[in-house]
């Protein structure tokens, strides 16, 4: 499975709005953090924004910061918003149009390949969701303490 890039930029963004509190910081300095296109991250911010993970604010001090805790944003909320809902396998019942299949018959539900995507496909969720925004933030500050200070004066300046 291949995901958008935004989901990468998404969660950095996330995660290093932990650094600055409450200052809202521009999509245009988030993006400049990582070379982004900042047209293209400000529509990452926006779909997050419409999730509920980011508030925005408008004017000469508005931008982007966290609407919830970190300890209340997991990663499968963020690859949510980025992604939409859907799963990442469907089943189309090919079998239906084969030699050996059945027309009308539910092939998504007794289809062993379309089990098995499925199956892997909840672990995947259940991964995503057992994972917070503040378990990022925790292992950054962690791994690489000397960053976290950096960060926030870059994105509050």
């Amino acid at each position: 499975m291949k995901m958008n890039e935004g989901v990468e930029w998404a969660l950095h963004s996330c995660v290093n709005l932990c650094w600055v509190g409450d200052t809202a910081v521009p999509a245009k300095r988030l993006a400049a953090f990582y070379e982004l296109p900042p047209a293209y991250l400000n529509k990452q911010m926006q779909a997050l924004v419409r999730a509920g993970i980011l508030s925005s604010t408008s004017g000469p001090r508005g931008g982007f910061r966290l609407a919830r805790r970190p300890e209340r944003i997991t990663l499968m909320d963020v690859v949510t918003a980025i992604e939409g809902p859907e799963d990442a396998f469907r089943c189309s019942s090919i079998l239906a149009d084969s030699p050996v299949g059945e027309s009308g018959h539910d092939y998504a539900g007794s289809c062993f390949i379309s089990m098995a995507m499925s199956k892997a496909e909840i672990a995947w969720r259940r991964e995503l969701a057992a994972t917070t925004i503040a378990d990022l933030r925790d292992r950054v500050a962690k791994g690489f303490p000397e960053s976290v200070e950096k960060i926030a004066r870059e994105l509050a300046s």
